[in-house]
């Protein structure tokens, strides 16, 4: 049984991300971001009625085999003020970034604060981590292939090993994944 006192719904966010491959080799994350009240709320700039959205944002991002970000693109369906939408453009400016080491605080120096929008900078957060998962989808697809193609052959280390606990180099998981007995040589011992 609970214990948690009756409740009731004020609020609700929700995030989404897809990546996808294009016919070019490129691959598109698409994120949106929706903040939807569960209660009639007065806002500064109109009313809200219960169900109704105060922000609807989407950035869709565009990255090359490197995860080199070739474009963005945002878009404000709905905000809290009617003047939300007048700072998307500036995540264009994010073209030419690298999502690897460092992304976070370079995307918070192009459009952190008053550069930019709270909610969109929150949401390429994430879209950097779903970027990610994509990539790693096509790694595996490929890693599929060539595990079905010899399953006797040496495997290179998978890109996962050593960068959380249950893929670190002695894990069981790893162990699963990259068996000891399939390691390229030269691999061994890293």
């Amino acid at each position: 049984m609970s214990s948690t006192p009756p409740r009731r719904l004020l609020h609700r966010r929700e995030i989404a991300f897809q990546g996808y491959l294009r016919d070019d080799g490129l691959l598109d994350i698409e994120a949106r971001l929706q903040d939807i009240t569960a209660v009639a709320t007065p806002m500064p700039f109109g009313d809200l009625a219960a169900g109704d959205t105060i922000h609807d944002m989407r950035l869709t991002v565009t990255v090359d085999a490197e995860l080199h970000i070739r474009s963005v693109h945002a878009v404000t369906a709905a905000g809290a003020t009617p003047y939300c939408a007048e700072i998307n453009s500036a995540y264009a400016g994010l073209a030419g970034l690298r999502i690897g080491p460092g992304f976070k605080q370079q995307v918070k120096d192009r459009v952190g604060g008053i550069k930019g929008c709270t909610h969109l900078t929150e949401l390429m957060n994430g879209l950097a981590n779903a970027a990610m998962q994509t990539w790693f989808s096509l790694r595996r697809e490929a890693g599929t292939r060539q595990r079905r193609a010899d399953p006797s052959a040496p495997l290179p280390k998978p890109f996962v090993v050593g960068t959380c606990h249950p893929y670190r180099l002695d894990g069981e998981a790893t162990q699963v994944i990259w068996p000891p007995a399939r390691r390229q040589p030269a691999t061994q011992e890293a």
